[in-house]
């Protein structure tokens, strides 16, 4: 058993060696504490942060003491690295950043006039000089915008942020043709007019199996006026031509009558407008004026020999409609009333001849119903019917052209992606007409207008059309006309545009054994200078063949001009 001196020398061993590890840690990972201050422009708004920055390092903390402090106020921030008190007491937590007097400080962060509190050299920092509110949640709340980033609006929005009653602008829509007409407003009306001017030569004009070429001259003006209405519609569109030749043709032929006018100058014109009224989201009531101008296409089987110039025709006529939508099903009733009159035919002899026996009326109907299977597919039905009544009973060959008929078609409406868009049907027509000697005229018909954007450069359309023609022609009830056209458009350059068309038409006159077929190919090339003016260039190659000996002919036409728009 050990002695009490032995006991206590054996406690005292023990003691020291568990002392001496502490004093090595202590002497070794010695680290001073410092004593914080906030900055005022820390804790409030005004000094443009938001937070507290990140320090690292173990002199960090050297950034959030001021260089211009007093040495009483560091001391009693914890500058001081051998104070004892900084290193025994651990500070009380304190919320921060806030409002300025918080924590002791005032609001150009330095201390308060009332002076140190007696117990901060006890705590490590210094107290305010009221006493500090209790924290609640509420007061976080209210620290918390300080927190948030701020965002600096720039000077001029700001400046027009703080303007009263300021009205938002509408968005401005990009130009997708930047040489494109930009017309002008009338109210609440859009207005685009154009003239085009061109001159040439062309190496047939009378398409005559013997050309005889003569300068050309073509003046063409056109004009859109759109409404830019919330609902309803009303668009006007109105194009017209006249084309003049610079000299006469001969009025015989191997000592017989021309079977073209001595002047072939002629005039044309078409023009339609639409209305459309909304009655309400479903329905829709809709109406068309329209009025076609011109005259017998050189070369064709109706003009009379031994003319002074081209009887012209003018068609008038209405439509009234109306529209029904059943969720994806729309429905539309119309009704059509046309009038066709032709003027005098003037002779070479100075004569006249009548073409009352030409005029005539028709009235009609039309209906069609439409599924909208999805946004780009859209199949429909469209039937029509209508009678044509002469002013005449007979024709000058005693022939009875009063007709009945009409068509039935199926189709379907396109858009895939706005790179297909348009419309393609197939159908069947069909007229029978008073006199029993003129046979029943039918056929199949197609009907397409579709436009292909093969690239942002590019586009390709595909036009044909089919139509019931009335005729001069002794025996033959009429003539079906078969129209197919593909024309492309491509951008070389935004203000140089080359477009190219090949055109192919059949012209079946019935019950008479003549067919005729009317080939064209044409390039187009255009400049254009501004949103005003274009330069334009044509070339073009008509070949017409015909079954009938001597009706055969060809012409090549080349044309400048200038396009002036607004």
């Amino acid at each position: 058993m050990k002695s009490p001196a032995e006991n206590c020398l054996s406690r005292r061993a023990w003691v020291c060696r568990a002392a001496l590890p502490c004093l090595v840690l202590v002497s070794v990972l010695e680290v001073p504490a410092w004593g914080q201050k906030l900055p005022v422009e820390w804790a409030t708004a005004s000094g443009g942060a938001s937070a507290v920055p990140a320090a690292s390092g173990a002199n960090a903390d050297r950034r959030f003491l001021r260089d211009d402090m007093p040495r009483d106020e560091m001391a009693s921030a914890g500058g001081d690295e051998d104070s004892y008190e900084q290193l025994s007491k651990r500070p009380r937590p304190r919320y921060y950043p806030g409002p300025p007097g918080v924590n002791g400080s005032g609001r150009d962060g330095r201390s308060d006039p009332a002076g140190p509190d007696p117990e901060a050299s006890n705590r490590g920092f210094r107290a305010p000089a009221t006493p500090a509110a209790p924290v609640t949640p509420a007061a976080l709340a209210d620290l918390r915008p300080a927190l948030a980033p701020m965002v600096i609006a720039p000077p001029v929005a700001a400046a027009l942020a703080s303007l009263p009653d300021q009205t938002q602008r509408a968005e401005v829509r990009s130009d997708d043709d930047p040489f494109g007409a930009v017309g002008d407003r009338a109210g609440s009306f859009l207005i685009k007019g154009a003239v085009e001017v061109g001159a040439g030569y062309d190496s047939n004009p009378a398409r005559l199996s013997k050309p005889v070429g003569a300068p050309v001259f073509q003046v063409a003006p056109e004009l859109v006026v759109m409404s830019d209405w919330d609902r309803h519609a009303l668009v006007a569109d109105l194009r017209g031509a006249f084309t003049g030749y610079g000299n006469a043709f001969p009025d015989l032929i191997n000592g017989r009558a021309s079977p073209e006018p001595t002047s072939i100058d002629r005039p044309s014109f078409n023009g339609h407008v639409d209305g459309r009224i909304d009655v309400t989201r479903d329905l829709r009531l809709t109406s068309q004026l329209r009025m076609t101008v011109g005259t017998d296409n050189p070369g064709s089987a109706n003009i009379q020999p031994g003319l002074a110039a081209y009887p012209i025709y003018t068609t008038t006529g209405a439509s009234v409609g109306i529209d029904r939508s059943f969720n994806r099903l729309d429905v539309s009733l119309g009704a059509t009333a046309d009038r066709t009159r032709f003027t005098q035919s003037r002779l070479s002899d100075g004569g006249l001849m009548s073409n009352d026996d030409r005029n005539y009326n028709q009235f009609g109907g039309v209906g069609r119903v439409s599924y909208e299977v999805n946004p780009g597919l859209k199949p429909f039905v469209e039937v029509e019917g209508d009678s044509r009544e002469h002013d005449l009973n007979g024709d000058r060959n005693g022939y009875r052209r009063d007709s009945s008929g009409g068509y039935a078609k199926a189709g379907t409406s396109l858009d895939v992606s706005r790179i297909l868009t348009g419309e393609v049907s197939i159908g069947y027509a069909s007229r029978t007409y008073v006199d029993p000697r003129l046979p029943r005229l039918q056929g199949m018909l197609t009907t397409a207008s579709l436009v292909w954007s093969a690239s942002p450069l590019t586009t390709v359309k595909l036009l044909t059309d089919t139509q019931i023609a009335e005729t001069t022609l002794p025996a033959s009830s009429g003539t079906m006309v078969r129209t197919y056209a593909v024309e492309v458009d491509h951008d070389f350059r935004r203000w140089l545009t080359g477009i190219g068309k090949l055109s192919y038409g059949t012209f079946g006159y019935q019950n008479v054994n003549r067919n005729d077929e009317l080939w064209s190919v044409e390039g187009d090339l255009i400049y254009k200078l501004n949103r005003n003016v274009w330069l334009k260039t044509t070339l073009r190659h008509d070949i017409l063949n015909s079954n009938v000996p001597g009706a055969s002919a060809r012409a090549t036409v080349v044309m400048l001009g200038v396009r002036l728009q607004n």
